[in-house]
């Protein structure tokens, strides 16, 4: 948090007042008697925090505030926050001073107790709100990569693009593993909701109770252990998007509420008899055929064409292949950076070795074997070797034929990384007959990492085993 504080203001004992109070507090002070003067130093320092005077000669404070909202983002690198000052302080002046971006609005004679906490909690709501936007930057960072080498991509993604300018509800069709969540998070990116809640649930992942609870939350007391009311995911979505990831799956009770939500944007809460009212945008995805569901029965057809007013089908790794390199470098490049490897790179083995397998597990798989080469390789070179792909032409390394690492490769990456990190322990204790010590210097690990990874799964399936 930077703790440059600009005192903006034509009455220069103020000013003294205010940064020899500022500075006995730990503030670094810059001083400003006029609102050019004000400007100028906003863009050449940069300070964290400006106390602003609206009644000054030459520029008036709410002239400076109309001046930084008509600014370009760029002029400044941040525009810090602004506590307002006045001793002809009305709500319409307030009012007026808020519509310009100001933080918060205080009248003289100061109370310094008072400002100083204005200020503690404007730099705090300044620290959340930059934490936010760095957690936004992440996420749209690890999932706002569409690969776009043919042109049958190119012309998907300008669908989606044009997709996204409605308010259509939308059914992402294709193989798991294909990207159907980076295609829905691509949509609300590009949609008019792009500065509301992105929220997504697998409806595959919960029972049928548990989904209901997840979705539309509970009134207290609606169960045992309800001792609160709580929101669900339909409400967290209000004004954004909501993302059904295997929608599929669901169970045809949940999928009749399912379907009012999507009719008339309301629902209720588990227990409750209000009417919930919400304003969301709805994407669907799954890798079933509704369509032979629907005539087996086992998916609603009003739902299905609910769901199915525009769809978008994703096609498999396999039909694109021009674009493994691509996606193989992009996700080398991810993980090199999340694990500190820099100046890796893959053989030309290696990518020829990829451009042969099929990836029935399509881009996930992909993604979780250059991350599980990126672990594996000890140089810079990742080899086929460092891949584990198995082959039709030969046998497949016998380490590779347990369960567990078969999964992992239709897993998200940090699960399948859990889980291969698990195995290899696994591995390198039974070569060593149970003897951690002996264990851990195969791995290359401290003793005492290692009991404590053995201490965490043996709790995690004592927690499974009830």
């Amino acid at each position: 948090m930077q703790k440059k504080v600009l005192v903006v203001d034509d009455d220069p004992d103020i000013v003294l007042m205010l940064t020899d109070r500022l500075e006995a507090l730990g503030y670094t002070t810059l001083a400003a008697g006029d609102g050019q003067r004000a400007l100028e130093l906003l863009e050449s320092e940069e300070p964290g925090l400006v106390l602003l005077d609206l009644q000054m000669p030459r520029m008036t404070g709410l002239e400076v505030l109309e001046q930084l909202a008509r600014q370009e983002q760029a002029i400044l690198a941040h525009r810090p926050p602004i506590i307002v000052m006045t001793a002809h302080g009305t709500i319409q002046v307030a009012v007026e001073a808020m519509k310009y971006g100001a933080a918060d609005f205080l009248t003289k004679p100061l109370d310094m107790d008072h400002l100083t906490l204005v200020m503690q909690k404007t730099l705090e709501r300044e620290g959340l709100k930059r934490h936010v936007a760095v957690l936004r930057e992440e996420v749209e960072s690890r999932y706002g990569t569409i690969v776009a080498d043919t042109p049958a991509m190119v012309a998907l993604i300008e669908l989606t693009k044009r997709v996204a300018e409605s308010e259509a509800t939308v059914l992402l069709l294709g193989e798991s593993g294909t990207g159907k969540e980076l295609f829905a998070r691509s949509i609300h990116q590009w949609s008019k909701r792009v500065d509301k809640p992105f929220v997504v649930i697998n409806c595959v992942a919960l029972t049928e109770t548990l989904l209901e609870n997840e979705l539309f939350g509970h009134e207290k007391g609606a169960f045992t252990g309800a001792t609160t009311q709580q929101k669900g995911k339909v409400e967290m979505a209000d004004e954004g998007t909501l993302f059904l990831d295997e929608i599929g799956d669901m169970a045809p009770d949940l999928q009749a509420k399912l379907l009012r939500l999507l009719q008339d944007r309301e629902f209720h809460r588990v227990g409750g008899t209000r009417v919930v009212r919400v304003n969301i945008r709805v994407i669907a995805a799954t890798n079933r055929d509704l369509s032979t569901a629907v005539k087996k029965g086992a998916f609603r057809e009003d739902l299905f064409h609910r769901l199915n007013v525009i769809s978008v089908s994703i096609p498999p790794l396999r039909e694109r292949p021009d674009e493994i390199s691509h996606l193989a470098e992009l996700f080398l490049q991810r993980y090199t950076k999340e694990m500190g490897k820099p100046g890796m790179h893959l053989t030309a083995s290696a990518l020829q070795t990829m451009q042969a397998y099929p990836w029935p597990g399509n881009v996930r798989e992909l993604e979780n074997a250059v991350a599980r080469a990126v672990v594996l390789a000890g140089g810079r070179e990742i080899g086929p070797e460092h891949l584990r792909l198995p082959h039709d032409d030969e046998e497949e390394p016998k380490v590779y034929e347990e369960p567990q690492v078969r999964e992992a490769n239709a897993l998200p990456y940090h699960q399948a990384m859990e889980r291969y990190r698990h195995f290899l322990i696994e591995q390198a204790l039974k070569r060593t007959h149970g003897n951690q010590t002996k264990a851990a210097e195969a791995l290359g690990l401290q003793r005492s990492y290692l009991a404590r990874v053995l201490k965490q799964k043996q709790a995690e399936d004592r927690k499974d085993e009830k």
